[in-house]
C-alpha cells in the first residue's frame, strides 16, 4: 500500500513556482494577496495567519483585511472594491463563515474573476467548466496534483466521487473527465454507495462525514483520495476510515498530511497564474 502523502506534491510545485518568483523578483514584481476576515471565527483567524505566514515565506506581498463581527455588508464590499482597483493585488481570498448581516454570495460576486484564485464567482465556475478557462477551486486542483505527482492512471479507468458540491465534488469530476477517466458522481441520494465504490479503480471523498468510507466497501488495489477533515473524538480524521482502508486500498492520501497540505499550494499558484493571465496572456 502506497501512502500519498502529500508533503511531497506540495514541495515539487513550491520548487517550480519558486523559480517564477525569482524571476519576477529580479524586475522588482512582487504578487500582492489580499486576505479578507470578517468576524470572529477562530478556525477563519487560523487559516488567515496560517495563509499569511505560507504566502509571504513563499515571496508574495500579502494584506490582511480583518474586519469585526459587526461590519455591514458595504464595508465588506469597500474592502474587495478596493483589492479589485490596486493592481498591485493578483488574488483575493474571501475567508468563510462571514457574519450573518453580510450575504457571502453577493461578495463573492463582487469579485474581479480575474482575481478570483480559488474559483468561487459564477464567471470563473463557468469558463473552467466549459473549458475555457479561468480558476478551478484549489482543493479539485490538489487532487488532481497527487494523482499526477503519483502516477496514477486515470485514462479509461472508473472514478467514484462521492460527494457533489460545488467547491470539489463537481470540478474534481469535470478534472477527472479532461483526463478520460469515466466519472461516477454519488452523494447523499444515491442509492447503494457500495456498489458503486466496489467497482471504483479510483475515489475521491469528500462528504464531509468521518469515515463514512470503510474498507470493506471497497475495490481491492483502489486509490484513495480523501478530501474529509472532520473531528471525531477530538481527532482529525477524514470521510475515509484509514486503517480499514489500508488493508484493501492501493494507495491512501493520509488525514491530515494528504490533500490538504497541497491546497494551499495550488492557491498560491493561481496567484501566479492570475499575474501571467494579466500581464502575458492578454
Amino acid at each position: 500500500m502506497i501512502e500519498l502523502r502529500g508533503k511531497a506534491v506540495a514541495d515539487a510545485h513550491k520548487a517550480v513556482l519558486s523559480e517564477r518568483l525569482a524571476e519576477l523578483q529580479a524586475k522588482g514584481i512582487v504578487l500582492g494577496l489580499g486576505i479578507l476576515l470578517v468576524g470572529d471565527d477562530k478556525a477563519a483567524q487560523m487559516y488567515a495567519r496560517f495563509m499569511e505566514k505560507t504566502a509571504k515565506s513563499a515571496g508574495f506581498g500579502v494584506e490582511v483585511a480583518h474586519l469585526s463581527a459587526d461590519a455591514s455588508q458595504a464595508e465588506v464590499l469597500a474592502v474587495v472594491k478596493r483589492w479589485n482597483e490596486d493592481d498591485r493585488i493578483y488574488g483575493v481570498l474571501p475567508l468563510m463563515p462571514m457574519p450573518p448581516q453580510v450575504d457571502p454570495d453577493v461578495i463573492i460576486e463582487s469579485l474581479d474573476p480575474g482575481k478570483d484564485i480559488d474559483g468561487l464567482t459564477a464567471r470563473n465556475i463557468g469558463l473552467a467548466s466549459s473549458g475555457k478557462g479561468g480558476f478551478w477551486p484549489c482543493t479539485p486542483l490538489a487532487c488532481m496534483a497527487i494523482l499526477e505527482h503519483y502516477k496514477i492512471p486515470l485514462a479509461g479507468k472508473h472514478v467514484v466521487v462521492v460527494g457533489r458540491s460545488q467547491v470539489v465534488g463537481k470540478p474534481v469530476a469535470l478534472l477527472l473527465l479532461e483526463q478520460h477517466a469515466t466519472v461516477t458522481l454519488c452523494h447523499s441520494k444515491t442509492i447503494n454507495l457500495e456498489e458503486h465504490l466496489k467497482q471504483a479503480d479510483v475515489v475521491v471523498a469528500a462528504v464531509g462525514r468521518a469515515h463514512v468510507i470503510t474498507g470493506d466497501m471497497l475495490k481491492p488495489g483502489a486509490t484513495v483520495i480523501d478530501v474529509g477533515i472532520n473531528d471525531l473524538d477530538g481527532k482529525t480524521v477524514g470521510d475515509v476510515e484509514y486503517a480499514s482502508a489500508i488493508e484493501v486500498a492501493g494507495a491512501v492520501t493520509p488525514v491530515p498530511g494528504g490533500v490538504g497540505s497541497v491546497t494551499t499550494t495550488m492557491l498560491l499558484e493561481n496567484i501566479y497564474e492570475a499575474y501571467h493571465a494579466r500581464n502575458v496572456n492578454r
